[in-house]
């Protein structure tokens, strides 16, 4: 079974990225977790991406805030697919430094990168890719999107009833 690791670059991170965590378990997808700082634990950093691939994860979700490295150092080490979570953190400017830190990869080092604080849609974009070559998960992804689609017409006939 694809594996999904979801790395963060502090605990502080954790709240914001729980929420990745959440909906690909609802997926029934395996998960690891982990802290891994760019900046604080680079060897750590380096062995997480060089050797993800080889321990069955399938897609890294990477949660940064501030100048936010995270996705982008474990992108250019990794052979997998990245996305890249920008967190609002205490020390960032209102968000936006981590949004354009993830987002302006250099040609060739490609990074998906999800709305501020987006860790849900990072869950469900690593879920797609899964999906993309296991039958299981596109069929729980369709449910999914389906599911969606009935909240929002039975909250249309809710509002005008």
């Amino acid at each position: 079974m694809s594996k999904v690791a979801v790395i963060m670059g502090s605990t502080s991170d954790l709240p914001v990225m729980q929420e990745a965590v959440d909906i690909l378990k609802g997926f029934d997808i395996e998960v690891e977790v982990d802290i891994v700082s760019a900046h604080r634990t680079p060897e750590k950093m380096f062995e997480f991406g060089k050797k993800a691939h080889e321990r069955g994860i399938a897609v890294i979700i990477a949660g940064a805030g501030g100048a936010a490295h995270l996705p982008g150092m474990v992108a250019s080490l990794s052979p997998l697919p990245v996305i890249g979570v920008p967190v609002k953190s205490s020390n960032s400017i209102d968000g936006w430094d981590s949004v354009l830190s993830i987002l302006q990869m250099p040609g060739g080092v490609p990074v998906a990168t999800v709305a501020l604080n987006g860790a849900k849609n990072a869950g469900i974009l690593a879920a797609q890719i899964i999906g993309s070559s296991d039958k299981c998960v596109l069929d729980k992804v369709i449910a999914y999107k389906e599911g969606l689609k009935i909240k929002v017409i039975e909250g249309a006939k809710s509002i005008n009833s």
